[in-house]
């Protein structure tokens, strides 16, 4: 019986007089902040900000890197080559564990964002560019992927410590990979329904897909996303069912 979870959301997305999602409630929530690093989002005072509130509620931070690509906010596919690709992600992590030394935390891991994330769970060129940049900067930063994704399992035969996870909000087809957000009821929206599910994740081993079959899933790691539309009633809701059925909210590294 699992007895304890994470539950991390995306932060710091927000850019200058541009506001993305509530970083101040959520941090209430969640165990662990993937900040992002300002290539799909994320100016550097409100970075610090955010790094200074995950530092105060002891929310573990994780460099939530992309593709450079501010105006699709990290969600378009691009074509890098793969020493612009590790460079690009080694200037990232860089850059926010700069930022988090001066709000007295640090980067714990590394979490790509969007069509980086989805990409990599398939394409093992990229998906060992990534790898590589983490190894080259520090090698002791898990990396965040899709539960069941190929990037793990290369991201394991280098060396590299994984983190499996499940999204809370989005819809499953039956092989395992997420409905892309082009489809309809591809992100879902009802708390209580969302709640319920990850906990038929956490108990039962897996989410019913959007084509109505039991669809087995393993994780370590919950994601909620921070810009969806209800995402502090998601992650309290989450929390607070998980809690009531005695399993932990809890971070897989420390804060």
């Amino acid at each position: 019986m699992v007895t304890a979870i994470d539950l991390n959301s995306d932060l710091g997305e927000s850019f200058g007089a541009w506001t993305m999602g509530d970083d101040t409630a959520i941090l209430q929530l969640v165990s662990s902040a993937n900040v992002a690093c300002g290539f799909h989002a994320g100016s550097p005072a409100g970075l610090l900000s955010t790094l200074r509130m995950a530092k105060q509620q002891g929310v573990a931070i994780g460099a939530h890197v992309s593709y450079p690509d501010l105006v699709g906010f990290g969600r378009r596919n691009m074509d890098v080559s793969s020493d612009e690709l590790t460079a690009d992600v080694i200037y990232q992590i860089g850059a926010l564990q700069g930022l988090a030394r001066a709000a007295g935390t640090e980067v714990r891991y590394v979490k790509p964002h969007g069509a980086l994330y989805n990409t990599i769970a398939h394409d093992e060129r990229q998906a060992l560019a990534v790898i590589n940049a983490i190894q080259s900067i520090d090698a002791g930063l898990p990396l965040v992927g899709l539960a069941g994704s190929r990037v793990l399992e290369l991201a394991q035969e280098k060396g590299l410590r994984t983190i499996a996870e499940a999204f809370a909000d989005r819809a499953y087809h039956t092989d395992g990979s997420l409905v892309s957000r082009r489809e309809a009821g591809s992100v879902l929206h009802d708390a209580q329904h969302i709640a319920e599910r990850m906990l038929q994740l956490i108990t039962l081993g897996g989410v019913t897909s959007i084509e109505g079959e039991f669809t087995p899933v393993k994780a370590d790691s919950i994601c909620v996303h921070g810009d969806s539309p209800g995402a502090i009633e998601m992650a309290r809701q989450i929390r607070n069912l998980l809690e009531e059925k005695g399993i932990a909210i809890r971070a897989f590294v420390g804060a």
